[in-house]
């Protein structure tokens, strides 16, 4: 155990789905409310965000960062990180990430949070950026309908060019998993398009839409990130379960390119089932993660049941407090040691099994099925 605790903590890191921290200083209600998935409303005052297993693992885990003891009162914690600044507090838990990539999805709150260069500048580690799909949709549409389906096509081969790696889908949160996955023609989406600017929704919900513009990722050849299970209320849980993405994932198209279903909580194992079932889909269960806190390991536990472990990848899923981007990383850490080196303590795996695998997960298979060059 020994020896595997030290070859974890010293395994760089790929985080295959991520977000920029957030940019400016932050009031302490903004801060406690960014340590709540389920709701962006302002919590209620007899809730602190530190009264979660979230905010237990912040005080345990990120508090040595901020040079505070572990388990650190919540006042004596928000009093540091205030008196550090948003800049400091990012150099510290970005760099102690141990992340040599950073996969960065741009295309939620892009204002608040840090940019691709910023994340390249503050960590020296390279970053690559990943396309929101139904982002691409809402500039384009706020520009006009005027030949979308082409303009859209257009859009996701540039950034295609420009060495995107994959493109994102947040389906999960406009119209849930179980749809008609029909190819929709040109003129269906060009009608659903004009439809879409006359209403002067920006927000897509048009399953046409958005089919077309999953599908045209797909074709220029991009891996596709899906949101799978847990989020804000925004989405029905219910109709996000993975299984409802058969219809999409036994088409010749879909099986044409790496497939990510990223977070999966709570429907991991199903998410471990079609990544064995098709050899194209891969998992993970970031975001999640930091949610869990102590209870971390049971889920990370969980991811490596049924899919092979060429399908299981690290992920933080950040987004806002830095915290989340460190925490990530370390619950991880801990997590994959606790599990994996319970295996090998019992007997069931060897040592050299756990390090490779434990060297696919942290790095290797997102190398590989994004194309980006080896540490």
């Amino acid at each position: 155990m020994a020896d595997l605790v030290g070859f974890v903590e010293a395994l760089p890191l790929v985080d295959h789905h991520v977000h920029g921290s957030f940019r400016a200083d932050l009031s302490r209600s903004r801060f406690e409310n960014a340590l709540n998935e389920g709701s962006t409303d302002p919590l209620p005052e007899f809730v602190s965000g530190f009264d979660s297993q979230l905010g237990f693992a912040v005080r345990r885990w990120c508090a040595p960062l901020l040079d505070l003891p572990p388990h650190a009162a919540a006042d004596d914690y928000w009093s540091r990180r205030a008196e550090l600044g948003e800049s400091e507090v990012n150099r510290r838990f970005l760099r102690a990430a141990g992340v040599s990539d950073w996969v960065l999805d741009t295309g939620f709150g892009a204002d608040e949070v840090l940019s691709l260069d910023e994340v390249r500048d503050i960590t020296g580690a390279r970053v690559h950026e990943v396309v929101r799909l139904e982002a691409i949709a809402a500039m384009l549409l706020v520009q006009g309908a005027d030949d979308y389906p082409a303009r859209f096509r257009a859009e996701v081969h540039a950034a295609r060019v420009r060495g995107a790696a994959g493109a994102k889908s947040v389906l999960a949160y406009r119209t849930g998993f179980d749809i008609d996955w029909r190819r929709p023609g040109d003129d269906e989406v060009q009608r659903a398009a004009e439809a879409q600017v006359a209403a002067g929704n920006p927000q897509l919900k048009d399953r046409s839409l958005i089919v077309f513009g999953i599908l045209a990722a797909v074709d220029a050849g991009l891996p596709l990130q899906l949101h799978v299970g847990f989020g804000d209320r925004d989405l029905d849980l219910h109709r996000t379960n993975p299984m409802l993405l058969l219809p999409l994932l036994r088409t010749p198209e879909a099986q044409a390119v790496p497939v990510l279903l990223l977070h999966c909580y709570p429907y991991e194992r199903e998410a471990g089932y079609l990544a064995q079932a098709f050899g194209n889909v891969y998992l993970d269960v970031g975001l999640a993660l930091n949610y869990l806190g102590a209870r971390a390991a049971a889920l990370v536990a969980r991811s490596y049941e049924a899919a092979p472990f060429a399908k299981v990848l690290y992920s933080s899923d950040a987004w806002g407090p830095a915290e989340l981007h460190y925490l990530g990383a370390r619950l991880w850490r801990n997590a994959v040691t606790r599990v994996i080196g319970g295996f090998v303590d019992e007997g069931e795996w060897s040592p050299g099994d756990a390090r490779r695998v434990l060297e696919l997960s942290a790095s290797g298979n997102a190398r590989r099925l994004y194309g980006l060059p080896d540490s």
